[in-house]
């Protein structure tokens, strides 16, 4: 076998385009393009506003299933898909997230796919970017700073320093800061409470950001977010205390979706990054859209499994946005497969056909649950050297008993060459009009109920539970007005219950609903379950160790 080089050694070594030649592909002039450096650009609001009235290409969904340490490759298969669709002839776009810096120095590492199907400039996407994240986190701690300053200044508003629901946060990893007690220090520095930060990807701000359809939008959204509450109870806003308009113009060019290109030169919309088990996990409601005025096919992907990411992706990003998806594809691996089957990440590289066939109800019911919302679905099998015709055709078995068609993909060691089929039997989906897309659950429905649907249709667990203080405040957000909100699960992305070592298809577990918190301004309700956290930790040997600048000033150990 040839010698095998690493994602970063392949995005060094891009024949990248100028990224003005790479919007003319899709109709953006030079002059609605803002450049940061020769290899990425923002896309002016001029231009997208003036796209409105195009008429909309067709809207492909990446979802996965569990994720495994074995790795299961959903972005390199939404990437591989943009470049094989268009290598058929097709002009496509891909929409995907931005990396935080927390991840990509603790356990996950870099987001933007790899081996031949890549996203670059893959350094800047994983590092700083275009500043978007930055923007965000500052935001958000401005609407923090001046909650305690209004404090401190006489609280005209009557904020009860107890019920302060706004939170700092940062873009790391970072499990010192969970809960800490600020303003400590006298007189001077305020009245000390209690605090703590979130992830910024974590952030509501984040989550209006990637909801939000212009800056009129992001504006009002801003000024909807409830940050405390008074004695009687009753909510103060952001715009209680004029936050709202700092915030808009902080975010002004944060709201810009940001253009790169892909190995093949093929155009790429990577825009927002709000983590898909503690938020709603999809790139950006303006990037989406835009894309679809501009291209046949936009593929997008959502974070982590089905059970979470295409579910929000359905119920609060395509709800909110009005959006019907044409088609998805489910994406796995042999290796998953072998790991949900019960094999040791070490034994990976042995054939166990049992094993595959074992660990495929997994993979069935991430089939299962795409079809409840109507959407009609394809396998991808992302293809790995170890993977053998036996182990394979266990998959395609095991798939094909289900009335569905898995196809074997090799995007990662081909580019778009190894795609092609996957990106014709996409297309053949797209085209038949069998989609018939509802989300789970009506607005209408109560917002326990919604949990619980969610909770026994997607998760097939037998029921949430959750003490009464969680009930009563569900039913006081009801009464205020805001019980037609979707709900945004927040649990364990490793398992359909709350429990990360339950792997496979497990049935009739209780799912343990911890807290609720209101995001009025996003738009929805999340659902913290079980021991999921809103402020990652790092491991015990974080990847940030063998990270470093070699002799030359290149970046090594990113990806």
């Amino acid at each position: 076998m040839a010698e095998v080089k690493s994602d970063i050694e392949i995005a060094r070594a891009a024949d990248k385009k100028q990224i003005q030649a790479i919007g003319q592909k899709i109709g953006i002039p030079s002059e609605h393009l803002l450049p940061y450096g020769h290899d990425k650009a923002k896309i002016s609001a001029e231009f997208i506003k003036s796209v409105k009235a195009n008429k909309d290409g067709k809207l492909i969904l990446v979802t996965a299933i569990n994720p495994t340490p074995a790795g299961e490759g959903k972005t390199t298969t939404t990437v591989g898909l943009g470049d094989g669709l268009n290598r058929i002839g097709k002009k496509a776009i891909v929409c995907i997230r931005e990396a935080s810096l927390g991840p990509n120095f603790g356990v996950k590492g870099g987001a933007a796919g790899g081996g031949y199907a890549q996203v670059v400039p893959m350094e800047d996407m994983n590092l700083h970017f275009t500043g978007d994240f930055h923007a965000i986190t500052t935001a958000h701690n401005l609407l923090s700073a001046l909650i305690d300053n209004h404090i401190y200044w006489g609280n005209d508003l009557g904020i009860d320093i107890r019920r302060v629901v706004w939170r700092r946060v940062m873009d790391m990893n970072d499990r010192a800061l969970r809960e800490i007690i600020c303003s400590l220090g006298g007189v001077a520095n305020g009245f000390p409470r209690e605090g703590g930060f979130d992830i910024t990807v974590a952030s509501e701000v984040m989550a209006i950001l990637c909801l939000a359809t212009d800056l009129k939008d992001l504006e009002k959204r801003l000024g909807d977010i409830i940050v405390a509450y008074r004695r009687d109870k009753s909510a103060v806003y952001a715009r209680d205390l004029k936050a709202d308009g700092a915030m808009a113009v902080l975010l002004k060019d944060a709201m810009q979706p940001n253009l790169v290109q892909t190995l093949e030169n093929n155009p790429a919309f990577v825009h927002g990054g709000p983590f898909a088990n503690i938020a709603h996990g999809c790139n950006s409601v303006v990037a989406t859209t835009t894309a679809l005025k501009l291209a046949d096919y936009v593929v997008t992907e959502a974070g982590f499994g089905a059970d979470l990411g295409a579910e929000k992706f359905f119920d609060i990003k395509c709800r909110k946005a009005g959006l019907k998806p044409a088609a998805a594809v489910i994406v796995a691996t042999v290796r998953a497969m072998k790991m949900n089957g019960g094999v040791k990440k070490e034994d990976l590289g042995k054939e166990n056909v049992e094993a595959v066939k074992k660990g495929c109800a997994n993979l069935g019911r991430h089939v299962e649950n795409i079809r409840q919302f109507g959407v009609p679905a394809v396998v991808a099998i992302n293809h790995f050297y170890s993977d053998t015709d036996a182990e394979i055709q266990a998959m395609k078995d095991y798939v094909a008993s289900m009335g569905e068609e898995a196809i074997l993909c090799k995007h990662w060691a081909k580019g778009s060459a190894g795609i092609e089929e996957l990106a014709g039997r996409v297309v053949a989906l797209a085209e038949s009009g069998a989609s018939q897309f509802a989300p789970l659950y009506p607005d209408a429905m109560p917002l326990f109920e919604k949990i619980n649907t969610i909770v026994q249709r997607i998760y097939r667990g037998s029921e949430a539970i959750a003490d009464k203080s969680v009930r009563d405040q569900l039913h006081a957000w009801e009464h205020a007005g805001y019980g037609h909100l979707p709900v945004c699960m927040a649990k364990t992305q490793y398992s359909f219950s709350t429990d990360p070592n339950l792997r496979g298809a497990p049935t009739g577990h209780t799912v343990p609903v911890r807290e609720v918190r209101l995001s009025a301004g996003a738009g929805f309700i999340v659902v913290i379950c079980g021991e999921v956290m809103t402020m990652p930790g790092l491991p015990k040997a974080p990847s940030s160790e063998k990270i470093f600048l070699n002799e030359m000033g290149q970046i090594e150990g990113l990806f």
